[in-house]
C-alpha cells in the first residue's frame, strides 16, 4: 500500500535520498542513501510505486510500496529516464537507436508536442513562415497523418520566429506563445509575443491582453476548462480567460512572472522569481479570494504536492551556488520544514513523490495560518536606490509604476470611501444641473409648449456634452471606442478578411452597446 502523504527525493553532493513527507520529514527507510555525486538522473513512474535512479554504472528499478530491487541494467551513459504510462517499459536516453513507427510527412516542421493522457493521441506540431508565407500549428490525430484534410485543427499568424505550445489536460486544446526575437516597434527589447488559442474541434482564436509587454507564463487548471496567463510589462497583469477567451477575473498587477495551479486546480499561485524578489500570492480561484501572501527569496524551483496543501521550494545549484536548501510550505504561508545544505555543498534537484489522480481527495480551503515549530523568517524591507544627490532630500511618495488592485478589490461606484475634492466638485455641478432640469420642466406648461421627443446622438457623433458625473463619463467614453472598434471590424469583414472568433462575437454585440449608449446620453 502507498504511503499516506508523498517522499519528497533529494539529489545533491550529499547523495540521492528520500525524506518522509508532512507532517514528519524525517529520512525515510523505503531508500537506503546512495552516496557519492555519480547519481545523474531518477524518475518516479506516474502512479509512484517505482522508482529508477542512475548512479554512473547502473539503472535500477525498485518497487517503493515493498522496497524491493526489481532489475538493474548496464546502462552507464543513460542520462534520461521515463516509464510507461502503464509501469510496463522504462524508457531511457543514450545515443538514439529506436525503431521510427510511423511518420508524418510535412516539410520544414520546427517543433512538436504529444498530447497528455490516454488514447486517442494527438500531436501539434508548427511549420515556421517562410517568404511571405505565415507560420502555422496544425493538430493531428495519431496514427492520421495523410490527407489534405487529416489535420483537426490549423491556425496560421504572422509574427513567429519560435512557439511553445501547451496542450490541457484532457487534450482537447492547445495555447501557443507565438515569439520574434526582435520587436520591430522598439516597444521591448525582448522581442514580441502573442498568444493563440487552437481547440481539437477546429475552433481558434486570438487571446486578447489588455497589458503590452512580454509574456511570461500561460498555465492551464487542471479542469481543462481555463487558464491563466501573466504579461505586461513589470508589475505584470495576471488573468484567467475561459475557453472563448474571453477574461473571467483580473488579478490587476504584481511582481510575479510565473503562475502555478494547485493539482485539484482550486488553488492558484502567482510568484515572481528569478530577478524578482520570490513574492507569492496564493488565491482560492473558486471564490477569487486571496488567502496568503508568503515570500521564498531565491528560490530556483517551485511544485505543489500532490495533496494539494503543500507547496515545495527550493534553491538549487548550477543556478544559484549558494544557500541552497529547501522549504516545505502550507498554502496558507506556514514554513513545515526547512533543510539548508551546507556552505560546501550544492543541492541539485528535489521533486515530490508523484501520485494517480483521485488519491487525493480535494479538501475545504482554510484562509488561517496552520501552526509550525520553523521560526518564521521576516523578509528585509527592499529600499530604493537614491542617487547620491537625492539622499538627504526628502523621500517623495511618487512611484514609477503605479501597481493596479484585483478587480474584486477596485473602488466601486456609490461607495463609502470619501470622494476627492475634483469628484466633490463634478458631484455638485451634476445635481445643480438635474435641480436646474427638473425646475424647467416644472414652469413649462404641457398645453402651451409640449416637450419634444428627445433624439439619440448618431453613433459616429462624438458628443461635447458631459454629465458631470465621472464615472458616467468614463461608461460613455469606453462604449464609444468599443462601437468604434467595432466599426473598423466590420469593415475589415468587407474587405474579405477572415476575422477570429471573437472578433465575430464583439460584432453581434454591437445592438446593445448602441443601446446602452443611447440609455446614458439620454440621461446626460
Amino acid at each position: 500500500m502507498a504511503p499516506s502523504t508523498p517522499l519528497l527525493t533529494v539529489r545533491g553532493s550529499e547523495g540521492l535520498y528520500m525524506v518522509n513527507g508532512p507532517p514528519h520529514f524525517t529520512e525515510s527507510t523505503l531508500f537506503p542513501r546512495e552516496s557519492g555525486k555519480n547519481c545523474k538522473v531518477y524518475t518516479f513512474s506516474k502512479d509512484g510505486t517505482l522508482f529508477a535512479w542512475g548512479n554512473g554504472e547502473k539503472i535500477n528499478v525498485i518497487n517503493v510500496t515493498n522496497k524491493g530491487l526489481l532489475h538493474s541494467f548496464d546502462l552507464p551513459k543513460a542520462v534520461c529516464l521515463e516509464f510507461s504510462p502503464k509501469n510496463t517499459v522504462l524508457a531511457t536516453w543514450q545515443p538514439y537507436t529506436n525503431t521510427i513507427a510511423n511518420k508524418l510527412h510535412l516539410q520544414k516542421i520546427n517543433d512538436f508536442v504529444l498530447s497528455p493522457g490516454p488514447q486517442p493521441y494527438k500531436v501539434a506540431v508548427y511549420v515556421p513562415g517562410s517568404k511571405g508565407a505565415p507560420s502555422f500549428v496544425r493538430l493531428y490525430q495519431y496514427p492520421n497523418f495523410d490527407g489534405p484534410h487529416a489535420a483537426l485543427a490549423n491556425k496560421s499568424f504572422f509574427k513567429a520566429d519560435k512557439v511553445t505550445m501547451l496542450w490541457n489536460k484532457k487534450a482537447t486544446a492547445v495555447l501557443v506563445i507565438a515569439s520574434t526575437d526582435v520587436d520591430k516597434t522598439g516597444a521591448s527589447y525582448y522581442g514580441e509575443q502573442t498568444l493563440h488559442y487552437i481547440a481539437a474541434n477546429g475552433e481558434s482564436a486570438v487571446v486578447q491582453l489588455p497589458k503590452n509587454g512580454p509574456i511570461y507564463d500561460v498555465v492551464w487548471n487542471s479542469s481543462s476548462t481555463e487558464f491563466c496567463a501573466v504579461y505586461g510589462f513589470m508589475p505584470a497583469k495576471a488573468t484567467i480567460f475561459n475557453l472563448k477567451c474571453d477574461p473571467v477575473f483580473d488579478f490587476g498587477t504584481g511582481p510575479r512572472n510565473a503562475a502555478y495551479y494547485s493539482p485539484h486546480g482550486h488553488i492558484l499561485v502567482l510568484a515572481g522569481f528569478g530577478n524578482l524578489r520570490g513574492q507569492m500570492e496564493v488565491w482560492d480561484v473558486k471564490n477569487y479570494k486571496l488567502i496568503s501572501k508568503p515570500v521564498a527569496s531565491d528560490s530556483t524551483y517551485f511544485a505543489w504536492c500532490p495533496d494539494g496543501e503543500h507547496i515545495l521550494t527550493a534553491t538549487c545549484a548550477p543556478r544559484l551556488r549558494v544557500n541552497n536548501g529547501y522549504k516545505i510550505w502550507h498554502y496558507t504561508g506556514s514554513v513545515l520544514h526547512k533543510y539548508d545544505v551546507p556552505s560546501s555543498g550544492e543541492l541539485w534537484q528535489v521533486s515530490w513523490q508523484p501520485f494517480l489522480d483521485g488519491v487525493f481527495p480535494v479538501k475545504a480551503i482554510t484562509y488561517q495560518a496552520v501552526p509550525s515549530d520553523v521560526p518564521s523568517e521576516e523578509p528585509k524591507a527592499a529600499t530604493a536606490y537614491r542617487p547620491p544627490a537625492l539622499r538627504n532630500k526628502p523621500i517623495t511618495n511618487s512611484k514609477l509604476h503605479e501597481e493596479e488592485p484585483p478587480q474584486n478589490m477596485k473602488p466601486q461606484a456609490g461607495s463609502d470611501k470619501p470622494l476627492s475634492k475634483t469628484a466633490l466638485k463634478n458631484q455638485r455641478k451634476h445635481e445643480a444641473k438635474k435641480a436646474a432640469k427638473q425646475e424647467a420642466r416644472n414652469e413649462k406648461s404641457p398645453d402651451l409648449a409640449p416637450t419634444p421627443a428627445p433624439q439619440s446622438t448618431p453613433r459616429n457623433t462624438v458628443s461635447q456634452s458631459t454629465s458631470g458625473d465621472p464615472e458616467i463619463d468614463k461608461k460613455i467614453k469606453n462604449l464609444k471606442k468599443k462601437l468604434k472598434a467595432i466599426e473598423q471590424l466590420k469593415e475589415q469583414a468587407a474587405a474579405g478578411k477572415q476575422l477570429e472568433k471573437n472578433q465575430l462575437e464583439k460584432i453581434q454585440k454591437e445592438k446593445a452597446l448602441i443601446q446602452e449608449l443611447e440609455d446614458l446620453e439620454l440621461g446626460i
